[in-house]
């Protein structure tokens, strides 16, 4: 690509972000693309060149299949630069997994063109989308889900039976244990509809499978207590610019728990670390509605 169509690459990509980060989370990835996680979707441009070769009444359609091959492209080099977990790339996924590429790269090959512009130089540019969920997701999100407790109190329980779990009985993928009452639950008349996280005081990035964690580690948010399903469907975490913006999406509406997160871990800084207490309230409130379950969880990032 020459200096001109690279300077215009750079332009559109640039106008693209100043209009949607006004009112979604949107993030850079590389030179090639970015990702609204707030409508968890990647839009990139392409830019095609007319072959002088070919009959000029051809020219046109052939500049607009250039460009469309070069928005796939670069939809390919964004996704590879998504952070899947607190340690792990896209890139790092589909080199260890050759059926996790090929997937992937089916999926980006159904991109949807959402606005094209013919130049006056003969030069065509499109602008393309993806959705991150759905088939990207499918393919990249762990196969097993499940398995966790909620920290409410009480003896476990079998969700089926009601009897006590046995000790030492390893918890089966996909089955969530209860705990028996407990008197010291926070707040138990509340009844909450999601969880919004505030980490706008910290330098958190975007990923499509992070946690949250508590000051010992242990997980509070993640895969062992989502429905895959659900993480398929809309995304495990949402993501907004401010409270405000958050607590009006219907992932977490009508009375969404707010809590702020105090630390980040991970190589990739995608892993909140709330506080004990905060922990608590929020499987607590969790075990009344079951919004862990079925993803109504955002995060606040700056």
């Amino acid at each position: 690509m020459n200096i001109k169509k690279s300077m215009a690459l750079i332009f559109v990509m640039l106008l693209f972000v100043s209009v949607l980060s006004a009112q979604d989370y949107v993030q850079s990835v590389g030179a090639a693309g970015n990702v609204d996680w707030t409508k968890q979707v990647i839009r990139c441009t392409g830019i095609g060149a007319p072959n002088p070769n070919d009959p000029v009444t051809a020219q046109r359609a052939g500049a607009l299949r250039a460009a469309k091959l070069d928005a796939l492209r670069n939809i390919l080099e964004t996704v590879q630069g998504i952070s899947l977990t607190s340690e792990t790339e896209v890139r790092n996924a589909m080199i260890a997994d050759d059926n996790i590429r090929t997937r992937i790269q089916g999926a980006i090959r159904g991109f949807r063109v959402v606005d094209t512009r013919y130049m006056s130089t003969g030069d065509v540019e499109v602008d393309v989308e993806v959705p991150i969920t759905g088939v990207l997701s499918d393919a990249l999100l762990p196969r097993e889900f499940g398995g966790g407790v909620l920290m409410t109190g009480g003896q476990l329980l079998c969700p089926v039976c009601g009897q006590p779990w046995p000790a030492g009985k390893p918890v089966p993928a996909g089955v969530k244990l209860i705990r028996a009452g407990d008197s010291s639950q926070d707040n138990t008349s509340a009844v909450y509809t999601g969880l919004i996280i505030d980490a706008r005081e910290l330098d958190v990035r975007p990923a499509m499978a992070p946690k949250v964690i508590d000051p010992q580690g242990d997980e509070i948010y993640g895969s062992k207590f989502v429905s895959r399903d659900y993480a398929v469907d809309i995304g495990m975490v949402g993501y907004e610019k401010s409270i405000e913006s958050a607590v009006k999406n219907e992932r977490v509406a009508d009375n969404p728990l707010v809590v702020k997160a105090i630390d980040v871990k991970g190589p990739n800084k995608t892993d909140l670390v709330i506080s004990e207490a905060d922990a608590r309230k929020i499987h607590n409130a969790a075990s009344n509605m079951n919004f862990l379950q079925r993803c109504k969880v955002m995060f606040i990032l700056k």
